[in-house]
């Protein structure tokens, strides 16, 4: 059975089992719709240390929606983050998020139904559906008493490291960034995928020999060089590459991962469960994230996914809060590989959450998510 073959066999298995409300402001009060639990919502910026660049653009601010979600005295936190690639914006989290009515839904502990409700007001969004799916599971932790690792069966000793983003830049910004993070992180993460590939490497290894992960953000578009620029990055210390060519070319991802002495991680290919199938055969693991997967419920059924077909498991973020990184590190110890830094890369956070320590991930020990809002 060749790649189509066996990638089509796979499809059919998954089958088998299984300005609109908010504007643009960022102030205002939250706008609330249900009933038992009341949801509300607002925009909120998130402000970056340092301009972040990627292989296809660059930016200062990422835009965000918060939401909470109300419920027998307690408040479950969630967010939604709009990096440009997804293509979502505040005024489409916003209008979705106004249709949202929770009347129907006795208790927050019914996900599976309330998820699946979101999953017919539209079929995409996912970012919106994942600050909705962040919340109740807070909720529902702090209705428990417990943390949600806890309540897994995960052990949050098993957390273990996060990478660190260093973005595209010049030498000395390059630079200046390594040494702001050096001692204080076990491995780097680098973008590349422009003519400045060798320079960050080289730059980076000037300064430190901690080990290194680089996403191309499928700026690579030769698969021939693009394999010989893997293997001289093996050679430089990198563990893994990220997304290193165009989604829509999954037979020159498939080529390049047959080859690569580094397992090759899907990220822009990969967005929810049913995706997996597809690529399955292409990449040697999946970078899940909640604001693709539509959240915490389904990555849990990503990460089972993955597992059982021999896959590797990282899991990652956008620029977003400690609300959404702390939700993503409550995975960690499931994952092989986690990149969950985005709260560290904004000036702005709302809250006080997961921290990292000695370039370890701490989970808060209180419950839910264990936020402190700030």
């Amino acid at each position: 059975m060749d790649r189509r073959e066996f990638i089509g066999a796979s499809l059919t298995a998954a089958a088998a089992a299984g300005l609109s409300a908010c504007g643009v402001k960022t102030t205002g009060k939250p706008k609330a719709t249900g009933a038992k639990m009341k949801l509300s919502f607002y925009p909120y910026e998130l402000q970056l240390a340092h301009t972040f660049t990627v292989s296809s653009y660059s930016r200062k601010t990422t835009p965000d929606v918060q939401v909470e979600i109300e419920y027998e005295g307690l408040t479950g936190y969630g967010e939604a983050s709009m990096p440009p690639y997804l293509g979502h914006t505040v005024e489409s989290v916003c209008d979705f998020l106004s249709k949202v009515d929770l009347s129907g839904f006795d208790s927050p502990f019914l996900q599976e139904d309330i998820m699946e409700y979101l999953d017919t007001l539209s079929e995409g969004d996912a970012p919106a559906k994942a600050a909705v799916d962040i919340a109740l599971h807070d909720l529902c932790g702090k209705l428990s008493g417990q943390p949600l690792y806890r309540l897994w069966g995960y052990n949050p000793a098993k957390a273990g490291p996060t990478t660190f983003t260093i973005g595209i830049d010049t030498p000395e910004v390059v630079r200046e960034k390594t040494l702001e993070c050096a001692g204080k992180f076990k491995i780097l993460k680098v973008k590349v995928g422009l003519d400045s590939d060798e320079m960050m490497i080289r730059t980076i290894r000037s300064v430190t020999d901690v080990p290194l992960a680089v996403d191309a953000n499928q700026g690579w578009k030769d698969k021939q060089k693009a394999l010989d620029e893997i293997f001289w990055l093996k050679e430089q210390g990198i563990v893994l590459v990220e997304q290193p060519m165009p989604k829509e070319r999954l037979d020159d991802v498939a080529w390049i991962t047959e080859r690569s002495p580094l397992p090759i991680i899907a990220d822009e290919a990969i967005q929810r469960l049913k995706d997996i199938p597809r690529i399955k055969g292409a990449y040697s693991g999946i970078n899940i994230k909640l604001m693709k997967s539509t959240g915490l419920l389904e990555a849990r059924k990503m990460i089972a996914y993955a597992r059982a077909e021999g896959m590797k498991v990282m899991v990652g973020c956008m620029t977003e809060t400690s609300c959404a990184c702390t939700a993503a590190a409550q995975l960690a110890p499931a994952a092989d590989f986690c990149d969950i830094d985005g709260n560290l890369l904004i000036t702005n956070d709302l809250f006080e959450g997961m921290k990292v320590v000695n370039g370890d991930m701490i989970l808060p020990d209180r419950p839910g998510l264990g936020l402190k809002k700030l």
